[in-house]
């Protein structure tokens, strides 16, 4: 089982690093949309880079961290489900789970010219998946509890 749950777990880290990288990137396109006139050119280009951004890395980047994830729970058995770290854990990727749904969206909205938050909006929520993904870390490296 070691040499399968590492290979495993490289996976996990591999499309949780890619996951990440489009939840920190995308948010900053709206950012840069909002400024941008409805209907012109370097809006219909913001639309083009959020939704391949969105299909092509990030919804994918997001099931396989999860496949891996739950592969490697089952793996590993019973005996961590019941640890305190593994349920904060669990709460912040349900938690990233739901920023990503508002994510998606979010880039709705922009495709559908019917975008009504602000860059100030925009750059408040890029926070986001910065104190969950810190969060995360401490649980899984540190185990606190």
């Amino acid at each position: 089982m070691g040499d399968l749950y590492s290979w495993i777990k490289a996976l996990h880290v591999i499309s949780v690093i890619a996951w990440m990288a489009g939840m920190f990137y995308l948010p900053r396109l709206y950012i840069y949309h909002v400024a941008a006139p409805v209907g012109s050119p370097q809006s219909e280009t913001f639309k083009v880079m959020e939704r391949r951004l969105l299909r092509a890395i990030i919804n994918p980047a997001m099931f396989a961290t999860f496949i891996f994830g739950i592969w490697m729970l089952v793996l590993l058995g019973p005996s961590v489900w019941s640890e305190g770290w593994w349920h904060v854990k669990l709460t912040m990727v349900i938690l990233m789970g739901a920023y990503h749904m508002f994510l998606s969206r979010w880039r709705r909205d922009f495709e559908a010219d019917r975008n009504q938050r602000s860059a100030k909006f925009y750059r408040f929520a890029n926070e986001v998946p910065t104190v969950l993904m810190i969060v995360i870390v401490i649980m899984v490296i540190v185990k606190p509890f």
